[in-house]
């Protein structure tokens, strides 16, 4: 017998089965998407990375069973496929979402996670080198009101100044034992002295630190400042982590620690301060984190604008973070 060629109806439990347990859900959709984005750099180049998405929708039907995944998943694919990751991409992207919910879903959402690389200069040498910057976008449409925030860790280094002015103390006791019986001193002798090891008996401890931001920023459909913010933080920290680095290089950077000594709270206040001053960014929430090398455990400075509540930090992280 012959297969009938005509389309067998299949089931939509979806659409059509009543929840077990009636309730409105506030977000529902999935997390972990690995798709391709398309991001336009400084240069105006067009360049594709991969991408780890996630995108929500509420279930504002108490009785509907579910919504429609495979929908989100459609519309996401078909618009980081064509268009380049902007503020009004992803709006539309969103009202796309809902429309194809309309009978379920109130709000929407959808988050971007990826690694920006730039290409940066030395310090000093004529050479140059690839930094990679985590990033996260996040954007959220509910009737006409569109939010975007955008989350990014800067990497930096950061010297202790107790630890550095314990050092001085012990290169004043060394220098004091071994010219206390000299008399007059010789300038020649304390400059080799200096250029010695015993010039440098103790060293202050330093770290790799990590600055983790979370910004709302004010209502545009232009580009994403990705490198603009990422400029604006390693600019007021200073002693951002190098890539190619020669000796000339190195040299400089230890002479970048040693004029910005600062303990987590000084760092946290310098974002803070930058942060205040920047237009574009509406509210904040910020942390420094110090791993120390003298200690297991590191330490943390946290700052916020404090406009919304959503950026008031539980444990140190900011409220409303879906994963």
């Amino acid at each position: 017998m012959k297969e009938s060629s005509k389309a067998v109806s299949m089931p939509d439990i979806a659409s059509h089965a009543k929840a077990q347990v009636a309730g409105r859900l506030d977000w529902v959709g999935m997390n972990h998407i690995e798709l391709p984005i398309l991001l336009e750099g400084p240069d105006g180049v067009r360049n594709q990375t991969a991408a780890r998405v996630s995108a929500f929708v509420d279930l504002a039907v108490p009785d509907k069973r579910g919504i429609h995944m495979s929908r989100l998943y459609l519309h996401l694919d078909r618009t980081l496929a064509e268009h380049s990751l902007t503020p009004l991409a992803l709006r539309h992207l969103l009202r796309d979402f809902l429309a194809s919910h309309e009978d379920l879903s109130t709000r929407a959402m959808v988050r971007i996670d990826f690694d920006y690389m730039v290409r940066r200069q030395s310090l000093v040498s004529d050479n140059t080198g690839w930094k990679s910057y985590p990033i996260s976008v996040i954007a959220s449409l509910q009737g006409k009101a569109f939010e975007l925030e955008l989350a990014l860790q800067v990497v930096y280094s950061s010297t202790c100044p107790c630890s550095a002015a314990l050092a001085r103390q012990l290169i004043q006791q060394q220098f004091r034992k071994d010219f206390a019986s000299t008399g007059k001193l010789d300038p020649n002798a304390v400059i080799d002295w200096l250029g010695s090891e015993k010039g440098i008996v103790a060293t202050p401890h330093s770290q790799r630190s990590a600055a983790d931001l979370r910004l709302k920023l004010a209502p545009s459909f232009e580009a994403f400042p990705f490198v603009e913010m990422i400029d604006l933080v390693e600019d007021t920290l200073k002693t951002p982590v190098q890539s190619a680095v020669k000796r000339e290089d190195e040299q400089a950077f230890a002479l970048l620690n040693g004029q910005n000594l600062m303990f987590c709270e000084d760092a946290a206040r310098r974002v803070q301060t930058a942060l205040q001053a920047e237009e574009r960014v509406m509210d904040f929430w910020a942390r420094c984190s110090h791993f120390e090398s003298l200690h297991p455990h590191n330490a943390v400075a946290i700052v916020t604008k404090g406009l919304s509540d959503g950026y008031q930090p539980i444990d140190g992280h900011p409220r409303g973070w879906v994963e």
